[in-house]
């Protein structure tokens, strides 16, 4: 997974002030509701697993459907990435995220972002080099 891709796994989200719409109780998920270590570690099942149930229970929290769409791009699911960003994209609430990497930004902006990684094939991860493989005897 690229540094970049890394950067959009979201540890918090807080609404953005003025925002019209209510805070759902999944916008106060803690960081192991976003599954943010399995995500930052590469561990994209185990970052499936946990999200899909969370989203099951709020299919419009737009951070959950970020992390949803980063958890599928890494276990290779395209289709289902983009329609998760698709979704966080279009949601009525939008909501101020922080990242990974430290920064703060509107969960449609991420959601946008998301995408053109996706397109980019971001998320993948980079390929191993000769020297990094282990072979056994």
């Amino acid at each position: 997974m690229s540094f970049a891709a890394l950067a959009l796994a979201l540890v918090a989200a807080t609404p953005l002030p003025g925002a019209p719409a209510v805070v759902p109780p999944a916008m106060l998920a803690e960081a192991s509701e976003l599954a943010v270590q399995p995500l930052v570690a590469g561990r994209s099942h185990q970052a499936l697993t946990m999200l899909e149930r969370a989203s099951a229970a709020d299919p419009q929290d737009p951070a959950l459907l970020i992390n949803l769409g980063i958890a599928y791009a890494q276990a290779g699911e395209d289709a289902k990435a983009r329609a998760a960003f698709e979704t966080a994209a279009a949601c009525d609430e939008v909501v101020e995220l922080d990242t990974a990497d430290g920064q703060t930004t509107d969960s449609r902006r991420l959601a946008r972002k998301a995408l053109k990684m996706l397109a980019r094939g971001e998320f993948r991860p980079a390929p191993a080099r000769a020297g990094q493989l282990t072979l056994r005897d």
